[in-house]
C-alpha cells in the first residue's frame, strides 16, 4: 500500500513539475500582456460625444431635405395619424397644419397624454426634431407607442412633408461654420474679459 501511495505522490509532485515548467516556457514564447487604461472594446471611428465634427446641423439637414421622400416615410405613420386638411383623429390626432401649433393643443377634443400636455412650448423644428427621434425620451409617459426615427436626415423629410401640408414657421437658416466659431470666439472674449472685472 505504501509502495503505491508513493507512486502516486510521486507522480503527481511530477506533474506539478512539468506543469511549472511549462508555464516557465509559455511566459518566453508569449510575454504577459499589459492591462489596458480602460477595460472593455475600442469600436473603431466612434468620437465621444462634442466631438471636432459632430455632423450637420438640423438646419443643415431640413436644407438638404426632401418632402416626397418624407411622404414615404410617414407611411409608418398612418396606422395612426392623417394628414389631410379636415381629417379625422385616430389613434393619434389628424396632423394637417401640427407645425408651429402649441404642443398637445393642435386637435382640439383629443385625448393627449397628461405626458404630453405638461410638457409645454409650440411645436417647432427642434421640439418636433427631439419627438421623432424618440417620443419616450421627449415626453415620458406619453401614450405614444411609436419608437422612433434614427436617421435625422429622415427625420427632416418627413418635417417638411408635414410643413408641406398646413404650413409652419419659416426654415430655420444654415449658418456657415466659419460664423459659428466667429460667434463662439467672441463669447469667449466676452467671458475673458468679465472675469477680471468679476475677480
Amino acid at each position: 500500500m505504501t509502495d503505491r501511495l508513493n507512486t502516486i505522490f510521486g507522480w503527481l509532485l511530477f506533474a506539478g513539475v512539468v506543469a511549472l515548467l511549462l508555464r516557465f516556457f509559455v511566459g518566453l514564447i508569449m510575454p504577459e500582456a499589459e492591462r489596458p487604461e480602460q477595460l472593455g472594446y475600442v469600436i473603431q471611428g466612434v468620437e465621444e460625444a462634442g466631438g471636432a465634427d459632430a455632423g450637420p446641423s438640423l438646419a443643415e439637414y431640413l436644407a438638404m431635405g426632401d418632402a416626397a421622400a418624407g411622404a414615404n416615410s410617414f407611411a409608418k405613420c398612418v396606422a395612426c395619424h392623417t394628414i389631410e386638411q379636415g381629417g379625422a383623429d385616430g389613434i393619434g390626432p389628424n396632423l394637417f397644419g401640427v407645425m408651429g401649433t402649441a404642443i398637445a393643443t393642435h386637435a382640439p377634443g383629443f385625448d393627449y397624454s397628461s405626458a404630453l400636455v405638461d410638457h409645454g412650448g409650440e411645436w417647432n423644428y427642434e421640439n418636433m426634431d427631439a419627438w421623432l427621434k424618440s417620443p419616450r425620451a421627449f415626453a415620458n409617459g406619453t401614450k405614444m407607442s411609436f419608437a422612433g426615427l434614427g436617421d435625422p436626415q429622415e427625420r427632416a423629410n418627413v418635417m417638411l412633408y408635414l410643413l408641406e401640408n398646413g404650413g409652419g414657421p419659416a426654415l430655420p437658416e444654415v449658418v456657415a461654420e466659419e460664423e459659428v466659431a466667429a460667434e463662439e470666439g467672441a463669447e469667449a472674449e466676452l467671458e475673458a474679459e468679465a472675469a477680471p472685472e468679476e475677480a
